[in-house]
């Protein structure tokens, strides 16, 4: 074993690589310590003070919680996601139930995008429209009694026209029924861990038992544009026409060409809501609102919101899988360290220009007893600090490391103890 004046090591130092250069290899300063000597090892808060106010971010509503200070929306529900690391850059009553009306069919188009990708049901393949899914009311494709609808013209009916017939029809052929399918999608809820959703038809019709939270509307929307962007080009379309009919995406800010998707909502009881995405430089954010006033309210807050969260933030990428992030010293090893690397990229998403402002720890027991096989989980590196939601990443070991022999090991220990080291 190794001698027991050797602890654990944590190490707190700012990455050089947030503050623009690049991250050797042992960058951060290998400190042993007692637990004694330094009871926490949390680096100390940075405060600050929030930016002031931009003209075109003028009070509008309450305000919501943001990374750099209150922001005021007039939605009533709010949430603004960063697709690739999932952070949250804003949060009003983000995890409130309320109605979700149309963003309804996110959900639904999960379901029909998972089993075309499995094979289950085809682009070409024909649907029959049922009575039920004729009679629907609200927003429709005008899909005809008794006649066969292509599945490819019931997706584009659904998400572009947001038909709720177009809805039906794929429900009662996926599932036989509108209620069988519900099912489905109570189930898929509970697989993503949705804490506030509990589904009672595949539209979005208003039913008082029928909720969602804008938080679960955002995992819904980041894991259909992650899991299916071969199906995600239907919200880009700007209109489609069926039964001679054509009608223009609901979605302003697609028709626009400032988003690309993905679904519009409105109902007396949830007021006119939104979720839309888009992507620029490399980066996608989610945006989701809820019980704005008006069509136009809810169009002009979604747009001020997607252009606040891709000016105010930005991700910065510490780590990419394989890079190592410190030397680990290693006893009676054939090798005097072990590279400790992460198994994947670590980024994080913060505000622009507070790099500086973020602090890396490492934390792992020291000296680490060979042999080490590698892959071996060695530690843990978390980041946190001020505008930095907390991000943690295990550490594995970069290399084998075999034992040394006998006389190797008793070599080593005599030194250790002549050098007193």
């Amino acid at each position: 074993m190794p001698p027991s004046s050797w602890n654990k090591a944590v190490i707190a130092r700012r990455a050089l690589l947030l503050a623009g250069a690049a991250l050797p290899a042992g960058a951060f300063a290998q400190t042993p310590k007692k637990p004694a000597a330094h009871p926490t090892a949390r680096p100390a808060a940075v405060a600050h003070t929030p930016p002031p106010r931009r003209p075109d971010l003028a009070p509008v509503g309450s305000p919501a919680q943001t990374l750099i200070g209150p922001l005021d929306t007039a939605a009533k529900f709010a949430v603004i996601i960063d697709h690739t690391t999932g952070d949250t850059l804003l949060d009003k009553d983000a995890d409130v139930s309320m109605t979700p009306s149309s963003m309804t069919k996110l959900m639904t188009a999960y379901l029909v995008y998972e089993r075309l990708k499995s094979g289950r049901l085809l682009l070409t393949q024909e649907l029959p429209v049922s009575e039920r899914a004729w009679r629907m009311g609200g927003s429709k494709m005008f899909v005809a009694l008794n006649s066969s609808v292509k599945v490819e013209d019931l997706v584009r009916g659904m998400i572009v026209q947001s038909g709720n017939d177009a809805c039906i029809v794929l429900a009662e052929g996926i599932a036989g029924s509108e209620e069988g399918f519900v099912e489905l999608m109570n189930a898929k809820a509970h697989e993503f861990g949705l804490q506030k959703s509990n589904f009672r038809n595949a539209t979005g019709w208003p039913d008082p038992e029928h909720r969602m939270s804008a938080r679960d509307i955002a995992i819904v929307a980041r894991r259909l544009i992650a899991d299916f962007p071969e199906y995600y080009k239907y919200d880009a379309e700007k209109s489609f026409r069926y039964n001679n009919i054509e009608q223009k995406n609901r979605n302003t800010l697609v028709q626009k060409g400032i988003a690309d998707g993905l679904k519009t909502g409105h109902t007396e009881d949830g007021g006119y809501g939104l979720v839309v995405s888009s992507s620029r430089a490399g980066r996608r954010v989610i945006v989701v609102i809820n019980g704005l006033a008006s069509m136009s309210a809810r169009g002009e807050e979604g747009e001020r919101l997607l252009e606040w969260s891709f000016r105010e933030f930005e991700n910065v990428t510490l780590f990419t899988a394989g890079d190592t992030v410190e030397q680990a010293p290693v006893w009676l090893g054939e090798a005097p360290t072990v590279p400790l690397v992460g198994g994947r990229d670590l980024v994080i998403t913060m505000p622009r220009g507070w790099r500086g402002k973020a602090r890396i720890a490492v934390d792992y027991d020291t000296p680490i007893a060979a042999p080490i096989a590698r892959g071996t989980q060695m530690g843990l590196l978390t980041v946190r600090g001020d505008g930095v939601r907390e991000k943690n990443m295990q550490l594995l070991a970069g290399a084998d490391v075999p034992r040394l022999g006998l006389f190797g090991r008793a070599r080593a220990v005599m030194s250790h103890y002549a050098l007193g080291s």
